[in-house]
């Protein structure tokens, strides 16, 4: 009997949910729905699970997405670190470019921060 025979998944759900507990670092179990199905199937069964690119890689790039959007995942601190550092790898005028779209974003969570201490 084959696995997808067993458990009732198909090849493609049993690669997603594996890829997503390395990913997320813990065992992930089949979910209800058309988001958790796209998420599993599509996103880590087939996207996650491509040659090319490593999982740090991966990381990495999701991380600099995060960042760009501004999503509170990283102090302003580590923003404005990330910002000098890149400036060495991906030269001066991408590390400006960067730190422009980097630099309200991070204005604004300091302003935040103050309001809320000022509140507090």
């Amino acid at each position: 009997m084959s696995d997808t025979a067993e458990t009732g998944m198909t090849p493609e759900r049993e690669r997603g949910l594996a890829m997503m507990g390395e990913v997320y670092g813990f065992d992930m179990s089949d979910g209800p729905g058309d988001y958790f199905a796209e998420t599993a199937d599509h996103l880590f069964g087939r996207i996650w699970s491509r040659p090319g690119l490593s999982h740090r890689d991966r990381r990495l790039l999701l991380l600099g997405a995060l960042t760009a959007q501004g999503n509170g995942e990283l102090t302003p601190e580590e923003l404005e670190e990330i910002v000098v550092f890149l400036c060495y790898y991906a030269g001066w005028p991408n590390g400006t470019k960067l730190g422009n779209v980097v630099g309200p974003h991070v204005a604004r969570a300091r302003k935040a921060a103050r309001r809320a201490e000022a509140e507090g």
